[in-house]
């Protein structure tokens, strides 16, 4: 009923998971990562558990396969179960249960693992592990461009309905994740998981590009933030983007310097309201 990739950027440690389906917020679901220790996609008649119990035993010091075997022996179901997982030294392990539901398979790379199942055409799998190889940009612009080849090949047999997409750094708190967005019910889950994508992506840069698009809590913030610098000619395009949202922007600016987020300059902050 889903297609995935996990996989590990060589380049930068980073480790990744992205999917969709024709089920309500298949990232509940599917979709595990730690920083520094792996990532996991559980699906099929998917068993959640694989997802942090397969997270703690890499974290313990299991390797990708090493871990899966762990987890397979101990369960009854496992015919029944498509699971792939990458560890942070980039080290994959996948299984498609021989009960997953037609047309089901995976391919497995350097770093990766693509897999699919309830598929329309057999191809699917193939195609995704082609475009992920093929595709240039960051390791979220190259599981994009995994889950749409998969798309393109005709999807999942029932259609379409969520997705979801999480990167984590190589290092840091279990909590700590790069991009973290799904798309939970939606006519075109995947346009809309990479604008999702795209809008974190301004957040994270703080850019003033077109990945803000009309986004006026980015608007604000780096007006705010330039007017401190003294830039006032070039904040007040961005706080007027927000002000036009809605007036509420302005006085939110004005009760900043209470909480010591702005300074206590009610000149600046005259100049910043107008």
């Amino acid at each position: 009923m889903t297609y995935s990739i996990v996989a590990r950027d060589p380049s930068t440690g980073e480790l990744g998971v992205a999917v969709q389906s024709h089920y309500f917020a298949t990232g509940s679901v599917v979709t595990w990562a730690a920083p520094g220790v792996g990532a996991v996609a559980t699906q099929a008649m998917a068993e959640i558990s694989y997802g942090p119990l397969g997270l703690d035993l890499m974290r313990a010091g299991k390797s990708a396969p090493d871990a899966l075997r762990a987890l397979l022996a101990a369960d009854d179901a496992s015919a029944t179960r498509q699971v792939a997982m990458v560890d942070a030294s980039g080290r994959v392990a996948t299984h498609t249960g021989d009960k997953c539901i037609a047309d089901a398979g995976h391919l497995t790379g350097d770093g990766w693992s693509v897999q699919a199942n309830m598929m329309r055409r057999d191809t699917v799998w193939a195609a995704m592990a082609t475009a992920y190889e093929a595709a240039e940009g960051d390791l979220a612009d190259r599981l994009l461009a995994a889950l749409d080849a998969a798309e393109a090949e005709g999807g999942d047999i029932r259609g379409k309905q969520s997705a979801s997409l999480l990167v984590v750094p190589a290092t840091g708190a279990r909590w700590d994740t790069t991009i973290d967005v799904r798309v939970d019910d939606h006519p075109e889950p995947l346009p809309e998981l990479r604008r999702l994508v795209a809008m974190r992506k301004a957040y994270l840069s703080a850019q003033d590009g077109p990945a803000m698009g009309d986004n006026p809590e980015l608007a604000f913030w780096m007006g705010m933030a330039l007017g401190i610098g003294g830039q006032v000619d070039e904040a007040m395009p961005l706080l007027r983007k927000a002000y036009a949202a809605d007036e509420g922007w302005a006085e939110l600016l004005r009760r900043l310097p209470v909480a010591g987020l702005f300074p206590d300059d009610p000149d600046l902050l005259d100049r910043l309201t107008r």
